[in-house]
């Protein structure tokens, strides 16, 4: 798979090319609503939709491998363009998400407070997003370290100062919501400062294919725009408001999200049922 960086403004947009064959940390779905995030041989996560699909129970297994490098306190420090520097690291991890198809990476500062409220999934190593009441937040992939460990105190003063490096955030469309891929102290380190963790955010971007029809769909409706009536007072300034406003929407095709791509489960749901065994069975052990 060879990997290139559109050039366009704004976040990193990355096209790899290549054939479309699963990645080393992917989503799999099978049949009765069941799903898992495989890391190379082994799940790290198992999720189940509720019967009526109003939630989604989740379960996690320690041995989940960040696909970026430590962050040293001397480069954050520095403030890098983080999202190219997490670009770079992703196109050399042998342990990420990336598989053939075009990726968007951007900063992203501001969230509705409920996604590192009440939807940031504190419990381990199940629990339940609720959909029936819009659940929309992140799920960590290992166990989160407590508000005064040794290195979330580190890190409690770099959010201080200004110099805590970005989370990493995957956004899985089937959540409706975030996966943390990295910064899981760094998260607890800003939440027990009172800021909301900053962020890179991670989707995979419609295919060029995809694009090309969008921004037809956008340049068909402006040519017509410019041909039609305008009802109402002052028609040419409603026109220029339509105008800057498709204007926008062009703007934002080549970042807009596709849904997150999930292969089978070789095994099907019996291989399913057999991983949620050994789940359970493992946190058993460690009750």
């Amino acid at each position: 798979m060879r990997l290139y960086r559109e050039n366009l403004p704004g976040p990193v947009v990355l096209r790899a090319e290549g054939p479309l064959v699963p990645p080393p940390l992917r989503m799999e779905m099978t049949d009765g609503r069941r799903m898992l995030l495989r890391q190379g041989d082994r799940p790290v996560l198992l999720a189940r939709a509720d019967e009526d699909r109003g939630g989604i129970r989740v379960h996690r297994r320690a041995g989940y491998r960040s696909p970026l490098p430590p962050i040293r306190a001397d480069d954050a420090r520095r403030g890098p363009d983080w999202s190219q520097r997490y670009a770079g690291w992703l196109e050399a991890a042998e342990a990420g998400p990336l598989h053939a198809g075009r990726w968007v990476l951007g900063r992203r500062e501001v969230f509705p407070p409920y996604v590192w409220g009440d939807d940031f999934l504190t419990t381990w190593p199940g629990g339940h997003l609720d959909g029936n009441d819009g659940w929309n937040g992140v799920v960590p992939l290992r166990r989160l370290s407590a508000p005064d460990a040794p290195r979330v105190t580190a890190y409690r003063k770099q959010a201080r100062d200004g110099s805590l490096a970005p989370v990493l955030l995957w956004w899985v469309t089937a959540f409706d919501g975030w996966l943390l891929l990295d910064g899981h102290d760094r998260a607890v380190a800003a939440l027990a400062e009172g800021r909301t963790p900053r962020t890179v955010v991670l989707h995979r971007a419609e295919d060029e294919d995809r694009v090309t029809e969008l921004c037809g769909s956008v340049s068909e409706t402006y040519e017509r725009l410019l041909v039609r009536d305008v009802a109402g007072p002052d028609p040419e300034r409603r026109r220029a408001a339509s105008v800057r406003g498709l204007s926008d929407v062009a703007a934002g095709v080549p970042y807009d999200e596709a849904r997150t791509r999930a292969w089978p489960i070789p095994g099907g749901a019996a291989e399913w049922d057999a991983w949620m065994l050994e789940f359970r069975h493992e946190h058993d052990r460690d009750e």
